[in-house]
């Protein structure tokens, strides 16, 4: 009797061992997508400022049609990525477009002194500092996930209940793992 005792009482700490290492990651997982939505809620309001922007400039600058249209497009494809991957390509092309519309903008001294356009300018290096810091967040999630799903014994639950390893959000270009810089 002694003994189904023993085989019950370890039974039920390896059964309350599963359930307790399912809800980690249960709640791993909700810490990522909460944190990638996070990024996209940031990305959302960059892209919101683009636009203002690209009219401001588009008012002083009315010669600089390509650099306008090349940030417009890098918006678009922006908002259109889907995967972590595409996000990360997408934001490096943006970063690059709204670089260059910087530069154009250091041309002209009226459009460097319009209080919209140095609110604008604000708004966005905020915005950028904000992603950055979601993308920190979410890449710890991320990691701390990947780990656990790695190290034994949680791999064991994480296997048999189908959780995924999650792709961190990496920027490829060396360039674009700077801040846009916005300030004059």
């Amino acid at each position: 009797m002694n003994i189904l005792y023993i085989i019950l009482g370890v039974l039920a700490v390896i059964i309350l061992w599963a359930v307790f290492a399912y809800n980690g990651f249960v709640a791993m997982v909700n810490r990522a997508k909460e944190a990638w939505s996070d990024i996209e809620v940031q990305m959302k309001r960059r892209y919101d400022l683009i636009p203002n922007l690209v009219e401001t400039v588009k008012g002083y600058a009315t010669h600089e049609r390509e650099t306008l249209d090349s940030v417009t497009k890098a918006r678009t494809e922006a908002m259109g990525a889907q995967t972590i991957e595409d996000h990360a390509k997408a934001e490096n092309q943006l970063t690059d477009t709204l670089k260059s519309l910087f530069a154009v903008a250091e041309s002209y001294p009226d459009l460097k002194a319009n209080t919209n356009f140095l609110e604008l300018q604000r708004e966005l290096a905020n915005t950028e500092d904000k992603i950055m810091a979601s993308r920190r967040f979410y890449n710890s999630t991320v990691q701390q996930l990947n780990t656990a799903l790695q190290q034994f014994p949680g791999n064991i639950i994480g296997g048999t209940f189908n959780f995924k390893q999650m792709d961190l959000f990496e920027l490829t270009e060396e360039a674009a793992r700077e801040p846009v810089k916005v300030s004059f």
